[in-house]
């Protein structure tokens, strides 16, 4: 797969699992782990990828075509300006729309509050063939339910168990499951949120409620060490995603999409007809 040189010192499962790049708080959103290759090498490994992807996304449509139960779910979780939107337009957007599918979650609805927290979840998974991308997810209700105390304490930490067991079962049933955590710096946080107010075209981006969040900051990152802690688990692995360069961020969740696709050893359904009676059932078309 992929032509140019692999920049990659250390392979993303590895360079960037959860368990592998320490606190949280401590986590450098500018670097670039395991990756020793600048931004023209990365564009060029990205646009590989994007070739890699279509072609292994539509050999898992085609399984899922013809009776296959597998799929993929893509998690992603972040703070504001983060990145989570680019991710799902220049990861997904290599990909085919007809084998995709993307929900985001925000402030639940009074019909999803009137379910369990993992109600509106189960209904947005991607059916067989298809990889589904959530922007933001089930995690939502360890972290601002968390961070703003929307439910009583007890009731939010034994999510993580649930959430553990719905992961297994998920996985169990075919579904493969990677969970990526993009960080952004509180100065590119700034720069982005700035941005947002210099440009006409970027204000529907804007959300004055991103200031008050970021004064939950630590708060914040004190749930996502939580959940790396409570939830990496082996069948649903979380990675750690510098988020600072746009360009690394996609780059690095390209990669482990495709990686992970390429390990479920997709390979094209046999034909269920007769090929040779219908190859000459359509030469005859000609006469």
């Amino acid at each position: 797969m992929g032509k140019t040189k692999d920049a990659w010192s250390i392979d993303p499962e590895k360079s960037l699992r959860a368990s592998t790049v320490g606190p949280i708080a401590d986590f450098d959103p500018a670097s670039k782990p395991g990756f020793d290759g600048d931004r023209k090498t990365g564009e060029k490994l990205l646009a590989e990828y994007g070739r890699d992807l279509s072609d292994l996304q539509e050999r898992l449509f085609a399984e899922g075509r013809s009776g296959g139960s597998r799929s993929v779910l893509l998690v992603l979780q972040g703070m504001d300006t983060a990145g989570k939107g680019g991710i799902v337009r220049h990861v997904g957007g290599m990909m085919d729309p007809q084998g995709l599918t993307v929900r985001g979650f925000g402030k639940p609805t009074r019909e999803e509050l009137a379910h369990d927290f993992l109600w509106r979840i189960r209904t947005a998974l991607p059916p067989a063939g298809k990889i589904g991308i959530f922007d933001r997810s089930h995690y939502e209700d360890v972290l601002p339910v968390r961070v703003h105390g929307l439910v009583p304490e007890a009731k939010w930490r034994g999510r993580y168990a649930l959430i553990n067991e719905f992961e297994r079962e998920l996985v169990a049933a075919g579904t493969t499951v990677i969970k990526c955590a993009l960080v952004v710096s509180k100065a590119e946080q700034t720069k982005r949120l700035t941005k947002r107010l210099d440009r006409p075209d970027k204000y529907w981006k804007y959300d004055p409620s991103d200031i008050e969040e970021r004064a939950h900051w630590d708060a914040y990152l004190a749930a996502y060490q939580d959940i790396f802690d409570l939830t990496d688990t082996a069948v649903a692995p979380w990675y750690v995603i510098p988020a600072d360069s746009k360009w690394f961020s996609r780059l690095a969740i390209a990669r482990l999409l495709r990686d992970t696709l390429d390990g479920l050893d997709l390979q094209w359904p046999p034909a269920d007809f007769n090929v040779a009676e219908q190859q000459r059932l359509v030469a005859a078309l000609e006469d």
